[in-house]
């Protein structure tokens, strides 16, 4: 597959994470009494990726996530050369998916932008958590993520189930993250709606790149090291 294919497959990828997830938050758990809350928006967020890893997924790898594209470098299933082609792409998506989130937010009477779904620690946290426990928590469950991404598409795992184990793995992390980070899990992600957050939230974005990075590099590290030494696939 041409590699512009293959980056516009991860445009829109991660064009439809953002637009469905984060507008799930901003659009569908605002709704006073019939919200879908933070379970609702795990799943938005789930099921964005299942459904795109399913129809783009054998064009690109399905990554729609910087983090994932270095762990799958760092797990030796992704050429290092195409990296910063995908990032790219999958941050333009992002971008672009928020500022289509935006115009549709701002049709409302009234509408604020506030937060805009973005992540951020301290008086940015839903819940007020600090720096660190925003760092472990988002470095630990990318790392998982990674993992799970890693097991789920070995050439040795049951075949065609991988969306769904990585699209509930997403689902997880979300119903554990949200009340301290917002959960990025995501760089691309984080970047797309702090850019039209008015809550300061690009002043604290640097944490999720940092963190997302480093957990997905230890993630694909780990499984290539320990469960799949010889996987090269």
């Amino acid at each position: 597959m041409s590699i512009g294919k293959r980056l516009g497959a991860e445009f829109f990828g991660t064009f439809w994470l953002v637009l469905g997830g984060c507008g799930s938050a901003v659009l569908a758990a605002a709704v006073p009494t019939l919200g879908i809350g933070f379970a609702g928006v795990a799943l938005a967020f789930g099921l964005t990726v299942l459904t795109m890893a399913y129809a783009v997924g054998h064009v690109s790898g399905g990554h729609f996530n910087p983090a994932v594209s270095v762990g799958l470098v760092a797990g030796g299933r992704f050429p290092a050369k195409d990296l910063i082609p995908y990032i790219i792409a999958q941050v333009i998506g992002a971008i672009a998916a928020a500022g289509v989130l935006y115009l549709i937010a701002s049709g409302k009477p009234g509408f604020e932008v506030g937060g805009f779904a973005s992540n951020g620690y301290g008086e940015l946290s839903p819940g007020g958590y600090s720096l660190q426990a925003a760092l472990i928590c988002e470095v630990v469950l990318t790392f998982f993520f990674v993992f799970i991404i890693m097991g789920s598409t070995h050439g040795r795992a049951p075949t065609g189930f991988a969306p769904i184990a990585i699209g509930f793995a997403l689902t997880l992390i979300h119903l554990i993250s949200i009340p301290v980070t917002n959960t990025s899990v995501n760089p691309a992600r984080s970047t797309g709606v702090a850019l039209f957050a008015s809550t300061g939230a690009l002043s604290q974005l640097w944490l999720f790149w940092l963190a997302p990075i480093v957990g997905g590099a230890l993630g694909g590290l780990a499984y290539r090291a320990l469960i799949a030494p010889n996987d090269r696939q």
